[in-house]
This record gives structure tokens, sequence and C-alpha cells, in this order.
């Protein structure tokens, strides 16, 4: 008989109960306390642990653990040990200790590292993150990990995760501390990360250069049908993909993962999973976990899954929604109204805190979520625009206008959702409508940030999003501090008066797909940072600097580096993808273009030679038509060729990088803009890889 779902999920998981189980009390309480309250291990307590560890994931059929961690590659890293121990008579023991479950020694030199490495400088160090369950995958002991280099700088996203999740617990303690809620000692960020995906036939996938080597399709005319009839969203789900999404869901039950939404998405072949919300941290681990077994799930299923953000033109790209909020340690949601938002003086000094660190550091949120992929779908009626901006719905902002002026805002009653339909159930309407196209929108309690890309480790947005916010925290304590406890709320009145006022510029409910907006926010003052070389700068700004370096999320040097392997990452990516589309065209696009150029002339002859004059001339048109196209295709292809070469030639900075966008990307599009004229001139059979028509509809 089959496990139940309770049974089944986080099977695979050392959980705190297999923890509480396992351990002697006093060993788990002293564990308890590290994850708890951020102290230090103590290295009897990892013995102590590995020991449990060890035991629990033998008897589940580990044979090996790896130290899993997350480089600044956007992917996972792991190295595999056994854990076998020799002993005399070519006999082993299953051994594992402290040492090797607390530190870890990869070559720290082959991954992504700014210059803080150089390839002769190979040591670093993997540390063990107590906070992240431990799990089982592919009979292996997956033991989530910080990665550092020999000389203590972050080279992953976790640790400076970690650290901004320090930071703004510790800003919002101070906070609450003034406003008499002494007994909150920790407050926790929590993410639900919904995470969109393409679903296509793996046989289509492996006949496309472009998908295997850059994600997405270089080349591709639109369909006859695209989702202009919008009849994929939420629709029936297709046989092949309902297995998959069971199957899915099963595996990461089993690894803890929450998954809870599963659905049809906008465009075809499209499709989006959502999980319960979780501790930052873990949240993050969970979507790179989520990441890696949809792919391998979807090829059980025959099927290819692709995260890139915009797999095929025309069609909606694919996005990740990282719904945000703060959770005090006694259970309160930081960011929850409650019945009457205007009289919430907790909520409020919260929410005014996330006001101003949206406004003040709108570049770094943009920066979280540039990319070569992003770049292709944000603001593109699909996604929210590149310009960072909060919705908070009609009712909050009646309440920010009112402490403006210093009226009263009072309860808003509910009201009855009307139907017209007697039979159906009445129920409560919402107070505030949705806005799909709000970059930073507030949606009940908690935030949800949308414009991130589906590849994304959302470690990135997140650690901007706890450090803007824990500055915001640290001036309200600076403000608040030395108040009379007395007059208190009338401090804190004024504070947020005076926040709303300067701040709310940031705020826009309307409708981000306009002109009229784009002209507006640059009357206001927003930034309007359109590509990723327009934002990377933001990374080494004066400002943003100043706020890393004073929270002790990052060093300067580790801003510099980060900036650097930005820098490499879009040229690279824009390289590889140039480099793919020329061979594309030189060996399959153009031969087949060619083929049938010649297919035709040689009918045109034939039908000349037998006196049907008028259908050779018809004939002789598209033969005119497609050969100009073919030339276009070869004389821009060529051009590729040229300016591929200067950027080769360039210093790996920012000027290649703008490079690569501005004119490296422009040839490729032009070129693109010719393939995709003559690819429906052209019947089936000619071209060598599936068309759109083919990958999209057939699923």
């Amino acid at each position: 008989m089959e496990k139940s779902i309770p049974e089944l999920f986080g099977s695979l998981v050392f959980t705190d109960k297999i923890m509480r189980d396992m351990l002697p009390k006093d060993m788990y309480k002293a564990l308890r306390k590290t994850i708890d309250n951020n102290t230090h291990l103590e290295l009897d307590v990892a013995n102590a642990v590995a020991v449990a560890m060890k035991e629990w994931a033998v008897e589940n059929g580990a044979t090996h653990f790896t130290h899993w961690f997350q480089p600044m590659t956007g992917y996972t890293a792991e190295k595999h040990d056994s854990f076998i121990c020799p002993i005399d008579k070519g006999e082993v023991i299953m051994d594992f200790s402290g040492k090797e479950l607390v530190k870890g020694e990869p070559d720290a030199s082959s991954f992504p590292s700014g210059g803080i490495r150089a390839t002769f400088e190979a040591r670093g160090y993997t540390a063990w993150d107590p906070t992240s369950p431990a799990f089982i995958k592919d009979g292996t002991l997956y033991i989530p990990t910080a990665f550092c280099s020999y000389s203590g700088e972050a080279l992953d996203k976790k640790t400076p995760l970690l650290r901004s999740m320090d930071a703004i617990s510790r800003e919002a303690v101070k906070v609450l501390k003034l406003l008499g809620k002494t007994d909150v000692t920790n407050v926790l960020t929590t993410v639900g990360p919904e995470q969109e995906y393409f679903l296509i036939d793996i046989d289509d996938y492996a006949k496309r250069k472009d998908l295997i080597f850059t994600g997405r399709t270089l080349l591709g005319a639109p369909a006859p049908k695209g989702q202009e009839m919008d009849d994929h969203y939420f629709g029936n789900l297709r046989t092949r993909v309902a297995a998959f999404m069971h199957d899915l869901d099963v595996e990461l039950w089993k690894l803890g993962i929450p998954a809870k939404t599963k659905h049809n998405e906008v465009a075809p072949c499209q499709h989006e999973l959502a999980p319960v919300f979780d501790t930052t941290n873990v949240a993050v681990d969970h979507n790179q976990l989520t990441m890696e077994i949809m792919k391998k799930v979807a090829e059980k299923h025959g099927f290819a899954c692709l995260l890139h953000e915009k797999p095929f033109a025309g069609i909606n790209g694919s996005g990740k929604h990282n719904n945000w909020s703060l959770t005090t340690n006694t259970g309160e949601n930081l960011l929850n109204p409650g019945k009457t938002p205007g009289e919430n003086t907790q909520f409020l000094i919260f929410l005014s805190a996330v006001i101003k660190a949206v406004d003040e550091y709108a570049d770094l949120l943009r920066l979280s979520v540039a990319s070569a992929g992003n770049d292709h779908r944000l603001g593109a009626n699909e996604a929210p625009p590149a310009i960072i901006s909060m919705f908070l719905g009609d009712e909050l902002t009646a309440v920010c206008e009112a402490i403006e002026k210093d009226e009263y805002f009072g309860k808003v009653e509910n009201v009855q959702m009307e139907t017209g339909a007697k039979v159906l159930p009445h129920f409560a309407k919402d107070t505030t409508d949705r806005n799909r196209t709000s970059p930073f929108a507030f949606t009940g309690n908690k935030f949800e940030f949308r414009s991130l890309g589906s590849s994304v480790s959302i470690a990135g947005p997140n650690i901007m999003l706890n450090t803007a916010v824990a500055e915001s925290l640290s001036f309200f304590y600076e403000v608040l501090k030395d108040k009379d406890p007395e007059r208190m709320d009338e401090a804190v009145h004024k504070l947020v008066k005076d926040t709303i006022i300067k701040h709310k510029r940031v705020i826009f409910n309307g409708n981000g797909y306009t002109e009229e907006w784009v002209k507006e926010a640059e009357a206001r003052g927003l930034f309007n940072l359109k590509s990723t070389p327009d934002a990377m700068g933001a990374l080494i700004a004066e400002k943003n600097k100043k706020m890393f370096i004073k929270h002790g999320i990052y060093t300067e040097t580790e801003l510099q580096s980060r900036y650097e392997i930005r820098i490499e990452n879009y040229t690279k990516t824009l390289h590889i993808e140039a480099l793919t589309l020329k061979d594309m065209i030189q060996k399959q696009f153009a031969p087949a273009l060619m083929g049938y150029i010649d297919d035709l002339t040689q009918s045109a002859l034939s039908k000349k030679e037998l006196g049907i004059e008028e259908a050779a001339e018809t004939q002789k048109d598209l033969i005119k038509r497609l050969a100009g196209l073919y030339d276009k295709v070869v004389k821009t292809t060529v051009n590729l060729s040229v300016d591929v070469m200067k950027a080769e030639s360039m210093e790996p900075d920012i000027d290649q990088a703008r490079f690569y966008h501005d004119t490296v990307l422009a040839d490729m599009e032009e070129i693109r803009k010719y393939a995709d004229e003559a690819e429906p001139l052209i019947p089936e059979g000619y071209l060598p890889y599936p068309t759109y028509e083919q990958i999209l509809f057939y699923v």
C-alpha cells in the first residue's frame, strides 16, 4: 500500500522530529539553540548530529554525502563522498564525523569569483547551514551549506542571504521593542516563490540547437495560433502533463517542498507551480531543488522543461513571483493590516519601511531581476515594466492619503459580492483588486515582487529586499529611540506621515504598460533601467555600497566581485547566443532555404519547358522573394560575425556588455527578422528542426 501524503511528505528530509527522536536531549536542545538564536555550534553537538544524520541516511539507502552549495553560477554544486571508512583486513565501516558535517573543502578557483580567487588559489570552504534541513536524493545525503573563499569572502548566494536575514531581524526587533513587543526575539522573512515553466516534447528539444545551447529559440516564426484565444490559461490539463505534475508533486513532497498549486499558464505549453510559504533561506533551497526536479521528472515523461524567461517569441515568457512577508517568532505577521489598517500602528510602520526601501533602493531591486533572458520579458505586456513601482490598492492608498492629510480613516465595511445568481453563495468582496502590471504589489498580508525571471535564484532579490527594509527600520529606530514612551504613538504617526510624503512617488495603482506611465514615472524621478547593462551600476553605486557594508551583507571586495561576475555572465550569454545563431544559419537555415530555392528553380524551368508560363512566373516571383531574403540573412550574418569578433577583442567590462546589447543583439534580431519572414514560405521537411507550430501544439 502506498504511503499517505502526510507519511510521504518530508520522508527524505532530516526533520526536526527525527533530530528530536535520534539525538540525546541535551544535544537536541543545543542544536535548537543554534538554529533559533543563531549561536555558535559546538563540535560535540556537531559530532552527535553527524552520527544521527549518518544512521538515518544509511537506513534510507544513502551511500554518499555531499555539501550542497549555491555558487555564483546561479545553479547548485555538489561533490559526493562515500560514508565508507577502511579498517583492518580490507573491511570498511560507514562513518561520518562532525568535522565532515560542518566543513568541506571544494575547489574555489573553478567557480566565478570576480577576481577574488586566482586559478592557482584553489582552496575554498563549505560550511553547514543548520537552519536548512539535510535531505536524501539519488542515494546521497545532501547537506545545505554556505561557500566561502580561503580568505573568508562569500563566493555563494546563501551566505549574503543569511546575513540579510540577520540584518532585517535585528533591526525589526529593535523597532518592535520600542512599540512594546518585548517578547519578540527574532523576525523571519518568509517567501513563497511561484514558478512558471514550459514543457515541450524532448524529441523536438533535441533537434533545436538554440534551445540546447541557450534555452531559447533564436529563430522561429509565429504559429497560426498563439495565445490570443485565452484558452490555455487554467485550461484542462492534458494527460501527459497531468501525469508529469502528479509525479513532480510526489518527488517534491518527499523532499519536504510544500508544492500546493499547479495549473496551465497563458502561453501554449506553459504551466505554473506554487508552494506554500517558508523561511526565506529554506525557500531558496527549495526553489533551486524544484527547478532541478522539474527537469528530471520531465525527462521521465518524454518532456524537456524550459526555464528560460523567453523561450519563444510572440507568446508570454516565464516569471517567478516572489511572495515576501515578515513574521515574528511569536507567530505574528507584521504585514497583516488587521481589520482597521488605519489604526494599526505596527502595520503602518512596517508598511512605511517597505515603501521607503522600495523607493530608495529601486535600482537595486531592478538589478536583482536583471538578466539577458529577463530583458526579453520585462515590459512586454506579460510581465511588469522595468520601472520599479508599488501597488497598494485603493484602501491602503486611501489610508496613506488620510495620514498625509492628518485625517481619520475608518474601517472599510465588507461588501457582499453580487453575482446575480441566487443559487450562488454570498461572500465578502476583497477591499482591493489585483494589479498584474505592478512590479511590487501588496496582496493582503504580503508583498509580491513580480519581476523575477523564471530561471533566477530567488536569493539575490531577497538579499536586496531584506537589506533595503533593514536600512529603513534602522533609520526608523534612530528617529524613535529617544522619544517619550508616553508619546510614542504621536512620534510614530509623524514618522509614518513624513515617510509617505517623501516616498509616495513610488506608489502607482494604474496600468504599468502605458506610455503615459513611462512619462509620469520619469516626471516622478523614478528609475527606468531598460536593460541589464543599464542596471549593473546599481551594485557598486556609493549609496548602495554604504548600505551593504553598514549591515554586513557584503564587503566592498564582495560587491566588486559580483559586479564583475554579472558583466561576465551577461556577455558570455549573448556571446553563446550569437555563435549559436550563426551556426544555425550557416549549417541549417541557409542550406534549407537555398535547397528550397533550387527546387523551385528546377520546377519553374520544367514548367517553362512544358509551356506552363503562368505557373512558372508565379514561382519566379516566389524565388525572387526568397532569394532576396536569403541574401539579407547571409549579409546580416556576416555583420554578426564581424561584430562578435570586435566584441571578443574588447576588455571584459561594462562597455563590452553594452556593445553586446546595443550591437550584437541588434544584429541577431535583424537576422531573425529576415529568417522568420522566410520560414512560413518554406514547406515542411526542408528545415532540419521543428517550427513553433510543431513544438507548441502537439504535446
